[in-house]
């Protein structure tokens, strides 16, 4: 119970009412780098609090823990704790109300959160800067955007004047909800496009939609009978000369503890030495990872 005590010590409590009003992390123990306290994370998604456990803790540590972030942020009206470690990850109400479905705000984009629907919410808050940066290099590009989720990426893109947007994911549900994070942003859904294929069967599809100017990448590292990122990321890698501009540039990401940026970097140089690393994106400060073994983010570009 003590450790769980210590979270309020470690975790950023934004004051400003701006920052209060943006989706964020407020503790991200999952990095290891706080002795004890691995399995926990916790997000202001306003106006919920969203305690996340990773293995089970015992029910007087988590009030403990709810009671004190309430102190701390006087604008919360829910409460939730989420059991990742248990089939489906469900989430219960510990304080307030019992709210499902919201809109979250980040750096003035909009997308719908969805609580106790599935395992994750709708949207990956560690990704932030990689939108941001998308965002920025996005005018007059078009863009294919693989493994597209909720098309948080996309949202970005159209926000930065992107052309045209192609996302592609093997989740209807998923496309769906981009769809209508397009819609919640007011964007022109002419300039975008949701196709529910096998990536790595319809690398002929991306060849008759391009040549594309920026491929965003954010692969699942496992789902079973789709996607072995170790022995598929290699598959996109080989064939971006058939879909990609002469002058493209690449945004790979790596949410896998066990390959880390030697994976990315050693694969591209086999599969596409053509591109050379042009940045590194780091997730925001708060997830902190003291074993180096986090979110990875590579920029690459095609040398001329």
């Amino acid at each position: 119970m003590a450790e769980l005590e210590r979270i309020i010590d470690y975790m950023h409590v934004p004051r400003h009412s701006d920052d209060l009003a943006q989706a964020q992390r407020l503790f991200h123990g999952r990095g290891h780098a706080y002795p004890g306290l691995h399995h926990v994370t916790v997000d202001w998604l306003p106006p919920v609090i969203l305690i996340t456990l990773f293995s089970a803790e015992e029910s007087a540590a988590i009030e403990a823990l709810s009671a004190n972030l309430l102190a701390h942020f006087p604008q919360c009206r829910s409460v939730q704790l989420q059991h990742r470690y248990l089939l489906n990850g469900p989430i219960e109400l510990l304080w307030g109300e019992l709210i499902h479905a919201l809109v979250i705000e980040e750096n003035g984009l909009k997308f719908y959160i969805h609580l106790g629907k599935a395992r994750n919410t709708g949207l990956f808050l560690d990704m932030r800067n990689g939108r941001d940066w998308v965002r920025q290099i996005s005018p007059h590009k078009k863009v294919l955007n693989l493994f597209a989720y909720s098309c948080g990426f996309s949202v970005a893109a159209i926000a930065g004047q992107a052309d045209f947007v192609m996302n592609v994911d093997m989740s209807r549900a998923a496309l769906s909800l981009g769809r209508q994070n397009h819609r919640l942003n007011q964007q022109d859904l002419s300039r975008v496009r949701f196709d529910k294929i096998d990536i790595f069967k319809s690398f002929g599809r991306f060849k008759k939609q391009g040549p594309f100017d920026l491929l965003v990448c954010d692969p699942p590292t496992f789902q079973k009978g789709s996607v072995d990122i170790r022995r598929d990321y290699p598959k996109i890698m080989r064939r971006l000369g058939q879909f990609m501009a002469p002058d493209a540039t690449l945004m790979l990401c790596l949410n896998a503890p066990a390959l880390g940026e030697d994976f990315l970097m050693d694969n591209m140089a086999q599969c596409a030495p053509e591109y050379k690393v042009v940045k590194q994106i780091t997730a925001p400060s708060v997830f902190k990872d003291a074993q180096g073994k986090g979110l990875t983010i590579l920029c690459f570009k095609r040398e001329a």
